[in-house]
């Protein structure tokens, strides 16, 4: 069997020890109808020669600028550009923030020129303010192109798409940004267990999930990686969170219960992603995280969409440093009838990530306001969203997160309605903590996406990624129950109140009923939430409060 076709910039022996080729093989068109699940299965991963000629189709498919570099423009510039300088020191564009190029199976010529390629991209889009994960992508490509010049055409296309629907890279701070809080959400639903680990054992948990690219980007061996990057180019972004949770989920299950091996979990998880062979094949790596049932492409899109708007009302489009998120619940001046610093720690680490730096305020104390539920109301109104706590004459302590502004229920005519979103979540704290979220992020063979969402396994339609020419001011929101097919209703109840009463969740039964004075209530499951009796389930309360987020710029 002849050799595979290496070019001048891999070293051969790296390159046979890290990705084993069996030869050529040949794709014919009728396969490219059903590249998503060739690329899952890793058809062309053992033959060096097709995954270039694929990488090649993929990347030259991508709809792009009219006026997209291309390999001419590369050999027009690259002289002017870079010099006399050795390419081994040059320096590296200022927008990969300090990121190191991987080497993976380059050889020290290659090295040089993924730096010089990465400074030819820098002058062809000027646009380009933080894109750390861009020379992990350049040191890939290179191993299968023919030359610079192709190389460079190739990470120009990824760059310049103009498709919508179709993120690949992030090119800004507040698009990468968002991009961390937006994983740190779904680590918050899909892999609670490792969330937990992440709170207890680091000061900023925040910190640790706004690494989450460089696992992939920088950390990964070599075949692990190329693996990851044939599906990305077929599915797009959302590959990449699904793998970064696939990764979180093997470091919470093998480091579980053993001590960190430092006193950086950043540091451990890095160490854990570049041993990862150690751990689980690449193949076990994919099994895992398409196993994961995330939200769809439209849901994780209006996600963060509404993460890059909390980020822009706090002024935070550049990199700086970020508080503390233990901080955001200060020990000196939280004061709380109901419960502790600690406790309300805890359930800060389960809300949204765009409210995560947000302070809490105090809104409704019964023993402060009095035990009306019409008060209650008046306080509560205009703040979004909101964190209800209960204390029971049992000392028992349950609650729950509300997305949305308690004056909603004015619109329905005095008519007792739910409204809310799937953000939603009811807990308990005492006796035992358990937290208990919307029915359908557990169980999505509930639902199915509405015409206009992308399905995971289906054709989007025309409509499926349409955006509003402004969507930070006509964002609809995250997990709207109208976005889903429901086989019912009482999948979305999610809040109500009237004069009477204030019910969380419905269908069956209701996670929370509290009476029009505060002083009664009951608990059992419920549809929305699927969830056990939060405390007794005929209880009297003892104490109400009521919480909001404030932004500490606004104090």
């Amino acid at each position: 069997m002849d050799s595979p076709g290496y070019n001048c910039f891999v070293d051969k022996d790296k390159m046979n020890a890290a990705i084993q080729d069996l030869g050529p093989k040949e794709l014919s068109w009728t396969e490219l109808q059903e590249l998503k699940q060739l690329a899952r299965e890793g058809f062309w991963a053992q033959s060096h020669t097709l995954r270039g000629r694929v990488y090649q189709r993929l990347i030259r498919d991508i709809p792009c600028r009219t006026v997209t570099p291309d390999a001419s423009v590369y050999s027009d510039i690259v002289g002017k550009i870079v010099g006399k300088h050795s390419s081994s020191s040059l320096p590296l564009p200022e927008f990969v923030d300090n990121t190191q190029v991987p080497s993976y199976c380059l050889n020290a010529r290659g090295e040089g020129a993924v730096r010089k390629i990465l400074l030819c991209i820098a002058n062809q889009f000027p646009d380009i303010s933080f894109c750390p994960a861009l020379p992990a992508v350049v040191a890939l490509l290179l191993h299968y192109s023919i030359d610079e010049a192709e190389c460079f055409e190739k990470a120009c296309r990824i760059l310049a798409c103009n498709d919508p629907s179709k993120k690949l890279i992030d090119q800004s701070f507040l698009a990468f940004e968002s991009s961390c809080m937006t994983f740190g959400d779904l680590v918050n639903k899909y892999c609670q267990a490792a969330h937990k680990l992440m709170v207890a054992v680091s000061e900023d948990v925040l910190q640790v999930y706004s690494d989450w690219q460089r696992w992939l980007f920088g950390e990964l061996p070599l075949n692990y990686f190329a693996r990851v990057f044939d599906v990305f180019l077929v599915e797009g972004y959302k590959v990449l969170y699904r793998v970064a949770l696939a990764i979180l989920k093997f470091f919470h299950k093998v480091r579980a219960g053993q001590p960190l091996e430092s006193d950086n979990v950043k540091q451990d998880i890095r160490m854990f992603v570049k041993d990862i062979a150690k751990t689980v094949s690449p193949e076990k790596l994919l099994e895992k995280a398409f196993a994961i049932r995330l939200f769809s492409r439209k849901e994780i899109h209006l996600l963060q969409m509404a993460n890059e708007k909390a980020l822009k009302q706090k002024g935070i489009t550049v990199k700086q440093k970020r508080q503390f998120v233990h901080l955001a619940v200060h020990a000196e001046n939280f004061r709380s009838e109901i419960v502790s610093v600690k406790e309300m720690r805890d359930i800060w680490s389960w809300v949204p990530e765009r409210f995560a730096l947000c302070q809490p305020l105090l809104l409704f104390s019964s023993l402060q306001h009095g035990y009306s539920l019409t008060r209650f109301f008046f306080q509560c109104e205009g703040h979004e969203p909101t964190l209800l706590l209960i204390r029971t004459t049992q000392k028992e302590v349950c609650g729950a997160y509300l997305s949305t502004d308690w004056s909603e229920r004015n619109k329905f005519g005095g008519k007792l309605s739910f409204f809310g979103t799937g953000e939603c979540f009811v807990f308990r704290l005492q006796p035992e903590v358990q937290r208990y979220e919307w029915v359908v992020i557990k169980h999505p063979e509930l639902t199915k996406p509405t015409s206009f969402m992308s399905s995971e396994t289906s054709t989007p339609s025309p409509l499926s990624h349409s955006v509003p020419s402004d969507p930070a001011d006509r964002l609809s929101p995250f997990l709207a129950a109208r976005h889903f097919n429901l086989p019912s209703k009482t999948e979305s109840m999610f809040m109500a109140g009237g004069n009477d009463c204030l019910i969380i969740g419905g269908g069956g039964g209701q996670a929370l009923y509290i009476d029009g004075d505060l002083n009664r209530g009951r608990t059992g499951h419920c549809d929305t939430f699927n969830n056990q009796p939060l405390c007794s389930e005929n209880f009297h309360i003892a104490a109400v409060e009521a919480w909001g987020f404030q932004d500490p710029d606004t104090q």
